[in-house]
């Protein structure tokens, strides 16, 4: 069941093609808004981009942003959970509802400090156990959105929501 009120993804000034590819793919699975912020690492035509998307471009709903402040502008009664591994709060403890968006930083650097300090409420982690510094974009971005998805009861019903029952002989 897709969301009455889609979800949002933002992307604050990626820089990795593929990324926003998977994410946009991500996006067009899932009825997810997808949101280009800033000054993109690469052209909107660039062939890895359109690559990793395949032919479901025409399934995607990319808005784009020259920054932050604009899209907030634009949604003032938005919640907005901001992505960082500095969070304190997990991303299961989040507690999203449909039309939230989930707002990423760039690859290299992520979101602004000061941005976080502005919105601690509302900035969650996705937990990395080892000596891994971070986890891919799109990984995260996959992450958090089905758990959004799945704490709104939009995966619920699915048609792929019950697993096969396995054929023992």
């Amino acid at each position: 069941m897709i969301p009455s009120t889609p979800f949002h993804i933002v992307l604050v000034e990626p820089e990795i093609p593929p990324n926003t590819g998977n994410i946009a793919r991500l996006c067009g699975a899932t009825g997810t808004v997808l949101h280009l912020v800033g000054r993109l690492g690469f052209s909107t035509d660039d062939r890895s981009l359109k690559r990793a998307g395949l032919d479901y471009w025409s399934e995607v709903d990319i808005r784009y942003w020259p920054d932050l402040a604009a899209l907030m502008k634009a949604y003032p009664v938005g919640r907005f959970f901001l992505t960082s591994k500095k969070a304190g709060m997990s991303y299961v403890d989040a507690r999203f509802r449909e039309g939230d968006f989930l707002v990423f930083g760039k690859e290299t650097a992520g979101l602004p400090e000061d941005l976080l300090e502005a919105y601690p409420e509302s900035t969650i982690r996705i937990p990395i156990f080892g000596k891994v510094r971070s986890l891919n974009l799109s990984t995260a971005a996959g992450i958090v959105l089905y758990e959004a998805l799945r704490q709104t009861g939009c995966l619920s019903g699915h048609p792929g929501h019950a697993m096969p029952t396995p054929h023992l002989s």
